[in-house]
């Protein structure tokens, strides 16, 4: 697959769009050049079926479901009634002079909005996510910066919140935040370090269960030779998801804790010595060469001796 490729898609049906509009930041809708305003899109309820029919473009939506989100249990008599009077509204703003033949379509029991007469950027972004994820690591890194220019804001942002709205914005919000675990992932495949580490970052930011970024995290800080912040960011990891889901840590995140308390340990600096003594006492540190150079390991009676020595000495420091 070339990138190339989803450039072409990703602009697929523009050059026959009678409408272009963004949904994801504040709702924009053009008309060829002109932006139509927020008198020309009506009330907040013919505001809110433009907004169903373009998050659900190319699929129907039935009367009764817009309905049901517009009113919900306190949809009066004439519910129907002025459901299609606000969509006859719309109609003469988005497509003046062509009635039912122009993007908003009428259909069985309902409407739709026709995707071959509008560019929307919410396809745009889960074209580039869903190429990203069946891409090597090069071309996934390409394709998810340019979702990530797309995702600018969240879905629909200067709304207030309905529980369908509320709902879309918390799915698109788990797709960014996949965005961003794919992107870093793919950085720490082709041998990056700080922005997978800001990545990773970002998402435990609003998702601090998300072991996929503390595993970035981890093998990052690992990697860029952040063996200290390493084991901290691990023993955070490990605190959340047993304080939170009751569980480990996984096996590759257990893997690099274990090679980065032998790095430090081989140190031999006073960090170092300490750890090489918890590592004695622990029974994971016998005789064989574990990284520590040619130094015999510690006897556990002179291991348990370093550590007093180290523990009295950062008491001290602290107090």
């Amino acid at each position: 697959m070339h990138v190339s490729v989803i450039d072409d898609q990703s602009t697929a049906g523009t050059p026959a769009a009678r409408l272009s509009a963004r949904v994801i930041g504040p709702l924009v809708v053009r008309r060829g050049n002109l932006t139509l305003t927020s008198k020309e899109l009506g009330g907040p309820r013919q505001r809110r079926i433009l907004e169903i029919l373009l998050l659900q473009l190319g699929t129907p939506v039935s009367k009764q479901r817009l309905v049901d989100l517009l009113w919900g249990a306190d949809a009066p008599a004439a519910a129907s009634a002025n459901l299609e009077s606000y969509v006859s509204v719309l109609r003469r703003h988005l497509q003046p002079g062509e009635g039912k033949h122009g993007p908003l379509k009428t259909t069985n029991g309902g409407y739709v909005m026709d995707a071959s007469m509008v560019d929307l950027d919410l396809p745009r972004f889960e074209r580039l996510l869903d190429a990203a994820r069946r891409s090597s690591a090069r071309e996934a890194d390409l394709l998810l910066r340019r979702a990530l220019d797309i995702a600018s804001g969240s879905l629909l942002e200067n709304e207030q919140g309905c529980e369908w709205i509320e709902s879309q914005r918390a799915a698109f919000a788990a797709r960014v935040t996949e965005v961003r675990v794919l992107m870093a992932e793919a950085g720490l495949e082709l041998g990056r370090y700080e922005e997978p580490l800001l990545q990773a970052r970002k998402v435990l930011t609003a998702d601090p269960l998300n072991e996929r970024a503390w595993t970035v995290l981890v093998l990052g800080l690992e990697g860029a030779g952040r063996p200290v912040e390493g084991l901290q960011a691990y023993e955070q990891c490990r605190r959340t998801l047993d304080h939170e889901l009751g569980c480990a840590p996984s096996e590759v995140l257990q893997s690099a804790y274990t090679r980065m308390l032998r790095a430090t340990a081989a140190t031999g600096d006073e960090l170092g010595q300490a750890l090489t003594a918890l590592l004695v006492l622990h029974g994971q540190l016998g005789d064989t060469d574990w990284g520590l150079g040619t130094r015999a390991p510690l006897a556990r009676q002179e291991a348990a001796s370093v550590l007093q020595s180290f523990l009295g000495r950062s008491l001290s420091t602290a107090a």
